[in-house]
């Protein structure tokens, strides 16, 4: 697999790298970051937290702005950040900022004209990882989370294969998508208009009927502008308690959508996903 390294900066002993690859599953030039820790130098391979970031996202926000490298580095784990969706002239788009480049949400899509390119819940299941594995000194034990758009992305990658993931954590996901706006704008022109092929995607909906667990840590702020309209945090709560799955899932007082939020919560969220990845 050929990649290119598009930039290096160090960063707390380890190196934050830029790359982009011919990606076969999307069918474009992807891009992606990797947070590579000080312990690789001397020969180890470690674990990967994948970061799903959210709308108008690229690899770039959660890396620059997270303040996760500090953290990473101690832990001796990598993060791989990959871009939100396909891009390029060929690939289609939308005028709105919630459907199409920046936008993928995650799902592969069905309906014509994204089902050419936007398979992004088989590129960061699939794909990446088998790229990453194959060209870092890394391990095959990996845990996912995300924020918003991402927070669902990694939620339904980690409840529909529980034997890929040691730990699933988001930050304000998209908790109930077939319920809200974005969900179902998103779902409609990327999965067509029968909503039952839209509970494969929503995060509620697979926990409620969870037999296998993997552990999730959630965090939300209240004062979030998106909270009751987009996000539903009480319905993957409500979803917990009937299938008994071992959520955490925390309600933070004055916090709101953005990445001063996600800043003050990532130590905990990472040292969370150190825990399983150790075992």
């Amino acid at each position: 697999m050929s990649i290119e390294n598009l930039s290096s900066n160090k960063s707390f002993g380890g190196w934050h790298k830029q790359y982009s690859h011919q990606s076969d599953t999307l069918g474009c030039v992807m891009r992606f970051a990797i947070y590579l820790p000080p312990q690789v130098a001397s020969g180890q391979k470690v674990p990967v937290v994948y970061w799903l970031s959210g709308l108008t996202c690229t690899d770039e926000n959660f890396m620059q702005k997270a303040g996760a490298h500090r953290v990473a580095a101690e832990l001796g784990i990598a993060i791989v950040a990959p871009d939100t969706s396909p891009r390029g002239d060929d690939v289609a788009n939308d005028d709105g900022y919630d459907l199409g480049q920046g936008a993928g949400f995650y799902v592969n899509a069905t309906k014509s004209p994204w089902n050419t390119h936007y398979r992004m819940y088989d590129y960061v299941l699939n794909e990446l990882p088998a790229l990453v594995e194959s060209v870092f000194p890394v391990t095959d034990q990996r845990s996912v989370a995300g924020h918003s758009m991402g927070g669902h992305g990694a939620l339904v990658l980690a409840l529909r294969n529980p034997q890929t993931y040691q730990s699933v954590s988001a930050f304000s996901p998209i908790s109930n998508p077939v319920s809200c706006p974005w969900g179902k704008k998103a779902f409609a022109a990327y999965l067509g208009n029968d909503t039952g092929r839209w509970a494969a995607y929503d995060a509620s909906l697979l926990m409620r009927k969870a037999q296998k667990f993997v552990p999730a840590l959630v965090d939300q702020g209240d004062a979030d502008n998106f909270l009751a309209e987009q996000l539903r945090p009480d319905a993957l709560e409500a979803s917990a308690h009937i299938s008994g799955y071992p959520l955490e899932l925390n309600l933070r007082e004055g916090y709101d959508h953005s990445y001063y939020f996600i800043a003050s919560f990532i130590e905990d969220h990472l040292r969370f996903h150190g825990r399983h990845l150790e075992r």
